[in-house]
């Protein structure tokens, strides 16, 4: 297993696929191991993390630790957590922000590389490719809806929101996320590390 998730992991290193449509050029940027308890999976790396090649390398990585409640040292520790975005690559800008992570990574490589981190027990889901992907039907009608149901997908996924600094509005609108979801993110994360 470890053999084939590491050649596996060379192959998604060195891909090339929808290099016509990358701005700044393919550089996949995640990481994982056989042995990984938690997953965290978030939309495409920005352009920070594009050119350090550490994910969430940047002012939503910080937030993202804290709300898991970990340091540099763990979070990037990935015998216990597997960071694997939607995207692998930094997909450019759009209007809003970010484009959405290409789709190739969703079609080519996630069917492989899931079904390989089996000692993952948790998978956070942070955003809504990432929650479309993974609870497909039993996603609510909108990201709020299914961040607020997180208890429903318990024990295996929490969803979120994105924890970038654009969102800052959002999380006070939301005062529940910091009462209710985090101190059960936190808990599931040190539970299992």
């Amino acid at each position: 297993m470890t053999r084939r998730l590491d050649a596996l992991l060379r192959d998604i290193r060195a891909c090339r696929i929808c290099e016509a449509h990358l701005p700044l050029g393919p550089n996949p940027v995640l990481r994982a191991s056989a042995t990984a308890r938690i997953l965290v999976v978030g939309q495409a790396p920005g352009t920070k993390v594009h050119a350090t090649g550490i994910p969430w390398n940047d002012a939503s990585g910080e937030r993202l630790r804290a709300w898991m409640g970990v340091d540099r040292d763990v979070f990037y520790d990935e015998s216990r957590i597997a960071i694997v975005p939607m995207g692998f690559c930094y997909p450019g800008r759009g209007k809003g922000g970010d484009n959405p992570p290409r789709p190739e990574c969703r079609k080519t490589w996630h069917p492989q590389l899931i079904p390989l981190l089996t000692n993952v027990r948790l998978t956070l889901l942070i955003g809504q490719y990432a929650q479309a992907y993974f609870l497909r039907e039993r996603r609510k009608a909108s990201l709020t809806a299914t961040v607020q149901a997180f208890d429903e997908y318990l024990p295996d996924f929490i969803p979120t929101v994105h924890p970038s600094p654009r969102n800052q509005g959002w999380l006070k609108r939301h005062a529940w996320f910091e009462r209710d979801l985090l101190p059960v993110l936190r808990e599931r994360v040190h539970a299992l590390l």
